[in-house]
């Protein structure tokens, strides 16, 4: 069992800094790359119509697992399981806003990503780029702990194939659920 709480982020996180490595991803139209669903389908964002917010997270973490070492001081690391909580908690408020899918997406396998769809309750499902197609096409940024290469915690919100916002760096992880939602209620 793990030592601290999943749930609650700690008060002493370092804080992200913007390195500018999202600044040329606003207005790009996404590449054709599949990805596996927690359901077994496979997702090609380019090819849903109107707003879908796609999450990217670094990892989830388990009860039954401790974390990656130094993980709690890597800038932007912690906080997947509190972001994930928050997107389910809104989910039924970004779908009145007018988003069609809310995906998370990390470099996890699919049948890791299960566990937490289950264990959370999400009601959306969790793409997996675990060979990291996607985030290499769109050349998100990436951090390495662990013999892991694991994608920095950004979200996307698309129209039609197209990167609309970038939310990055993403800080606290658990507030970005509500950053999304006053973001798009101030959409025309």
């Amino acid at each position: 069992m793990r030592r601290d709480n999943l749930y609650e982020l700690p008060k002493d996180l370092p804080v992200p800094v913007d390195d500018g490595a999202c600044a040329h991803l606003a207005n790009m139209r996404l590449p054709a790359v599949p990805l596996v669903s927690t359901s077994g389908r496979s997702v090609d964002l380019t090819a849903l119509r109107g707003r879908t917010v796609v999450y990217c997270y670094p990892r989830t973490g388990r009860p039954d697992q401790e974390a990656p070492a130094g993980w709690n001081q890597i800038p932007g690391a912690r906080g997947c399981t509190p972001q994930c909580c928050a997107f389910r908690d809104h989910y039924q408020e970004l779908r009145g806003l007018g988003v069609g899918e809310v995906f998370g997406l990390s470099a996890q396998d699919t049948h890791y990503q299960r566990e937490a769809v289950a264990r959370l309750h999400l009601p959306f499902e969790l793409l997996s780029d675990e060979k990291l197609a996607f985030a290499r096409a769109l050349r998100l940024p990436v951090f390495s702990v662990d013999g892991m290469t694991l994608i920095k915690r950004l979200t996307l919100i698309l129209l039609d194939g197209v990167i609309e916002k970038v939310f990055y760096p993403v800080f606290p992880p658990d507030q970005n659920a509500e950053e999304v939602a006053r973001w798009l209620t101030a959409q025309p």
